[in-house]
Order: C-alpha cells, then structure tokens, then sequence
C-alpha cells in the first residue's frame, strides 16, 4: 500500500511512496505524533537524481525488516532537499559537526521537538569498510534514546546552538567591528588572484583534485579580472578550464549540456546527474568568455547546451524543470555511454570519422564503454564538419530511443531565475532572439504561477500547484533575472518589479544590526531556528546575490542607503572572500565591482534595439545600463535625455553624464579610461 507520500507532488517523494517504511511528509503531522509518542524522529533527505539515495532506497527502505524496525522505534519522514533548503541546511550543518562531512542522502536524527543529536550520510545493509549497517544505526539510536534521554536531550541542545551559527563564519561579529583599510582595492584582487590560480590545474583546467566541480564564480572573478587588468595568466586558466569541460566528458557531446561534476582530473567521467542550475551557471560564463575572446567553440557549447535545456528541461509553457538523474534502469551512466559495434551499427560509413573525433575506441574508455570526449578540434572543412554534425544527429536520434533517465519535473522558483538569467545573458552575448524571448516567457510563468496571495509574495516551488514560502534563494535571483531582462528589452516595468521584490526582502528576511539576511520569511514557524548562508556553494548565496542587486538597484532608484548596506555585508566577510575565494566566488566578484568606478550607461533611440544588442555583445562586468525609446522622467539615468533618430550613447557617473556620442567604439573607449579607476582614487583625488 502507498504511505503519505503519495499525496506529494516531488518526484524524490514520489519515489518513496510505495516503501513499505511509514515515511510521512515534513509537517505538522509528524512532528505532533513525535511529540505524543515521545518517540525520536528520522529524517532521511535527498533529492531525485541522487545516485546513494536510490541505492539506499533499494538496499534499506525497501527491505520488509528494516521497514518494520523503522516504524516501530520512529517517527519516519522524508525530504527533498530541492523543495525544503532550509532543512537541508540545518541538518547537514548538524550531520558535518557529528562526522565531519555532509553528502546526500543525509540521515539525521532528532529528539521528539526536532532537534538533531546524531546522523550521517550513506549507511550499507551490512558493515562495510569501517561503517556500522544501517539496522546497526537504527537499534543503536532506538536504545540510546531509550536508556540514555538525558545525555541525548543534551547533546541535542549542544548541536542546536552550533548550527544557529553554522555557515556564518563569524560575520555577526565582525559586521561591526573597525577593519584599518577598505578592503575594496586592487591589491586585495591581486590576492585573491593569486590564491584562486595557486590551487588551479595548470594542466587540465578546473581548481583542485578530483571531484572537480566546475567552479563557475572562480572562472568569471578571472575573466574580470582579465578585463581590469589584462593580466594573461587569469584569461588563460578561465579559457582553458571551460576548454577542457567542453571537450570532456563532463560536456554532453551529442544532445549539449553539463553533467553535475568530473569523478577524475581530466573532465573524462562525469557524475552523469544533469541539473538546470549547474547549466545555467555554466552559459552565464561561457557567454562571459565568449564575449572578451569571441571563440567559437563557447559559441558552439552555449548554443548545444540551450538546445538541450529546450529539448529535455522545458515544460512547453515557458518554466524549466529541475534535473536529469544519472541513473537509467539502475545503471549510473548507461543512456549515455556507447559500445563501438553500436555506434558502426547506426553510422555505417561514417564511423570512422566519428569515433576519431570524439575518442571512441574498441576497449572504450571507462568500464569497458566509451563516455563520448572532444578527442580532435573541429574540422575546419565544411564539408567534414557537416557530416559530423549529421552522424551526431543520427545517433542523438538512436539513443533518444534507449530508456530514459527519469526527470525531476518541478519548477523551482530560484533555479528558474538562474536560468533566466542565463538566457538573457545568451543573448547579450550571442543575439540570438530566441534566447531573449525564452527569458521573457519564464518570467511570465513565474509572475502567473508562483506569485503568491498576500500571505506570501511568492512560492518556491510548482508542480501541480505552488508550494513552499519562497526562500531567499528565490528572491535573490528573481530580483538579478528581473534586471538583466530589464537590460536585453528595455522594458522598464521589471526593475519597477525588482524593486517591489526588494522591498519584501528587506522587510521579511533583515537580520537587524548585521545588514545580512536570513534565508527563510519571517513567518516560516517549522523550524527550531533561522539561519543565513553566506557561502557561494553550487549556487550562489542569497546573500551575495542580495548585495550586487542593493548596488545595482541603488543606482537605478537613487537609494544610497542600499549602496550602504551592500558595503557593510561585503566588508562583513572579508576575511573568508580573502581567505577562501574559491569558497566565496560571488562575493569576490562584488569586490572588484566595489573597487572600480561603476559606469552608468544610458541609450536612447527611437529605435534602440539595435544599439541595446550592440552594447549587450561586449563584455563589461559591472555597469547600470538603461535604454528607452521615449522621455522617461522616472529614472534618475534617463532623466533630461532627448530622445532622436540616432541612437545616443550616454556613459555617467552618479548621473553626471558626458556628451552623448553615436558609435559603441567610441564609448568602449571613453570606459577603458573611466571604468578601470579605482573609486579610492574619486574618493580621495
């Protein structure tokens, strides 16, 4: 029979609801009848293309024993950490100070009021390798709970207080103590350069050993700062880790689009889960780098990987869908992987110059298949190049009709910001219409199915309905998405929305006297605590995203007090962005946006879309652009702007505005002279 979970709508959920374990939902529900039976709580988290969430699932919550066991000492509930963030991040704070390590899944343990004392991550049917089995951990914590509740009451209050400060790392104190020196100068990003090029694979590209993430927020602090500085060594290593990615196995060589991260050094075997976030953070940088070196290969990967998020993570209706799992019929990896008799069975004559190129062999590559790689450059001879790409359609065609990895189908607010971000800046950096016109209708579907009814201004999450206060995760990258398709139409109606989005943040996630911001609403009450994230992890922090939208909007709506506050939460965490750059990538490139001028540009033309794409093709890392076909008496930067046939060009600074001129050269050169000043040097001439 199927337990509570099948009233759920999360595909992860879902994937339960036939265990024979009494899994309940996060909810009122479980936690009363813990508090009633006085019984501990299990709470098992994971996410739907988790590869150890599945195998724990078959090896343990499918097992009749351990089933009963479970229902007879526990409270037994399931998450996805996708829909409930904020749990995740209390409990894997708790799970990495028990064992020192987090991952998923994540099994935690808590007493009957929610508070955890004991968990871990993957536990084995039967020991293994120094690790205890899982009915081993289940009557071990059962009589633990039974003949020692004092003890365990606590250690649970011990866990609780570190986790209420796990993950700030120590900003609370340092937001208001005296630091000698802005730590927004050029010397400052010199260091941060050089730590994040000493721990760099000089070689194969990426930052550190395997597992090796891609590590977007790095890669773009050196494209920008290749564009202050010119500096070769930051383009080179930046170029050269999206080089790699793209020619490895990480990079999906027939249908485009990123794996979650390589298992080796080189990029070969990836961890075959695809998310939407890890894409959409990957077009942003490859449209970074497209736009300062023009190669065509970031063309190629940018245009691959939309084509595949269109393909196989849109809905149809203009919102993306959360992931690809890296499982098919059981086998980690198996859709994607060929056998060389396979691929000559599809190709034919062509077989040859496919497997040359994209490394196939007869002993393959891993585990006796081949993971397809960018083995040779693309030919340069059309007519090679065709029949390439012909015999990529062919067997893209054949394996579309293999057993498809499953896909998680809910639409997450935050993750489809990203996205839409993404596709604006595809735009910018490609001009392809379509990208634009893909960030204008996900938008719509956000506004339309997740804003909320007054209660809350938005929800987290959409399937079958919205669900979940947003976090602020969501707004975050709601407000950045809202102002980059506020640059690529002209539409001033979205920074008019990013503002009223603002507002809401400030007046319902504001940690008082810090400037930083919780990640949960004020009027969340399942939680034992509220916390703030600061650390840019597989996303970037809400935090930092918070900040660079309170710099740009402070500009847009003349609200220094906003400029005010970005400075105080990026001066709060100064130690660890100079520390731990690769750990805190955002914020490093908020530090180079707080140490130089940040041109303020304005177009206006009867017809400025072509002079809005002209400008949108050039990298320039921090700047406020506007553009308007009419006299807009709104906004401090169109304020006073005559409006003619021919498009101006107006670079200002705190709106004091140079003499508009007509050609974009003219104004890149104007910026080479302004931008790249050190705002120490305005302060103190």
């Amino acid at each position: 029979m199927p337990n509570r979970l099948a009233r759920e709508t999360s595909p992860y959920l879902l994937q339960h609801a036939l265990n024979p374990v009494d899994w309940y939902p996060w909810g009122e529900e479980a936690l009363r009848r813990a508090r009633e039976e006085s019984k501990p709580i299990l709470v098992s988290i994971g996410y739907a293309a988790c590869h150890w969430c599945h195998v724990m699932e078959r090896e343990s919550f499918e097992d009749e024993d351990t089933a009963r066991f479970m229902n007879e000492h526990f409270v037994n509930i399931k998450i996805d950490r996708e829909e409930r963030p904020d749990l995740d991040h209390i409990y894997m704070d708790a799970v990495q100070a028990i064992i020192g390590s987090g991952g998923w899944p994540l099994n935690v343990f808590l007493t009957s009021d929610g508070r955890p004392f004991y968990g871990g991550t993957y536990f084995p049917p039967r020991p293994l390798y120094n690790r205890p089995s899982w009915k081993e951990v289940l009557a071990g914590v059962a009589r633990s709970y039974r003949e020692r509740r004092a003890g365990i009451e606590e250690q649970a209050g011990n866990l609780t207080r570190h986790v209420a400060g796990a993950g700030s790392f120590g900003i609370g104190q340092q937001a208001g103590e005296a630091v000698a020196g802005s730590p927004f100068n050029p010397e400052v990003l010199r260091q941060i350069r050089d730590l994040l090029l000493s721990t760099a694979d000089r070689l194969e590209g990426g930052f550190g050993n395997a597992p090796k993430f891609p590590q977007t927020f790095s890669i773009r602090y050196l494209l920008h700062y290749h564009y202050y500085h010119k500096d070769d060594d930051a383009l080179d290593q930046a170029c050269l880790s999206l080089d790699k990615m793209i020619a490895g196995g990480i990079f999906d060589q027939l249908g485009g689009g990123f794996a979650r991260y390589s298992t080796d050094n080189e990029w070969l075997v990836p961890h075959f889960e695809k998310m939407l976030y890890d894409n959409a953070l990957l077009v942003i940088a490859l449209s970074e780098a497209f736009q300062l070196t023009g190669k065509p290969a970031y063309r190629e990967a940018i245009e691959r990987t939309m084509s595949f998020i269109s393909r196989e993570l849109s809905n149809g209706q203009g919102a993306f869908y959360s992931a690809l799992d890296a499982d098919s019929e059981g086998v980690e990896g198996k859709y994607y992987v060929w056998d060389r008799s396979e691929i000559a069975g599809v190709l034919g004559a062509e077989t040859e110059l496919f497997c040359s190129h994209f490394g196939v062999t007869e002993g393959g590559n891993w585990e006796g298949k081949n993971i397809l790689i960018r083995a040779m450059a693309s030919p340069a001879d059309q007519g090679l190049a065709e029949r390439l790409e012909s015999a990529r359609d062919r067997l893209l065609e054949y394996r579309a009709r293999r057993v498809r990895p499953a896909l998680d189908d809910k639409v997450l607010l935050g993750w489809n910001a990203l996205m839409n971000i993404a596709c604006s800046k595809a735009f910018g950096a490609l001009g392809k219409e379509e990208y634009k016109e893909w960030a204008v209708a996900n938008m719509q579907f956000l506004r339309t199915r997740l804003k909320g009814d007054g209660i809350h201004f938005y929800y987290h999450t959409y399937k079958d309905g919205a669900r979940i206060p947003a976090f602020l995760d969501d707004y975050a990258f709601l407000i950045a998405a809202l102002i980059e398709l506020q640059e690529i139409t002209g539409d001033s109606g979205y920074l008019v929305e990013a503002r009223e989005v603002l507002l809401e943040v400030i007046g319902h996630f504001t940690e008082e006297g810090t400037g930083f911001f919780y990640f949960t609403h004020d009027r969340q009450p399942d939680l034992i605590l509220r916390k703030k994230e600061i650390y840019d992890g597989a996303i970037p922090s809400g935090n930092s995203m918070m900040a660079f939208n309170l710099l740009y909007l402070s500009r847009i709506f003349d609200e220094p007090v906003w400029a005010d506050r970005c400075r105080q939460m990026a001066e709060g965490v100064r130690r660890v962005v100079t520390g731990y750059p690769g750990s805190f990538g955002i914020w490093a490139t908020l530090y180079q946006a707080l140490t130089y001028t940040i041109p303020e540009i304005a177009i206006t033309a009867r017809r400025p879309e072509n002079a809005r794409k002209e400008l949108l093709s050039q990298l320039i890392p921090y700047r406020v652009f506007q553009s308007s076909s009419q006299e807009d008496t709104h906004f401090p930067l169109l304020r006073d702007k005559a409006v003619r046939e021919e498009a101006q060009f107006f670079l200002c600074e705190n709106y004091s505005c140079q003499l508009p001129v007509t050609e974009l050269s003219v104004l890149v050169r104007h910026l080479e002279n302004v931008h790249k000043i050190p705002l120490n040097s305005y302060n103190n001439p």
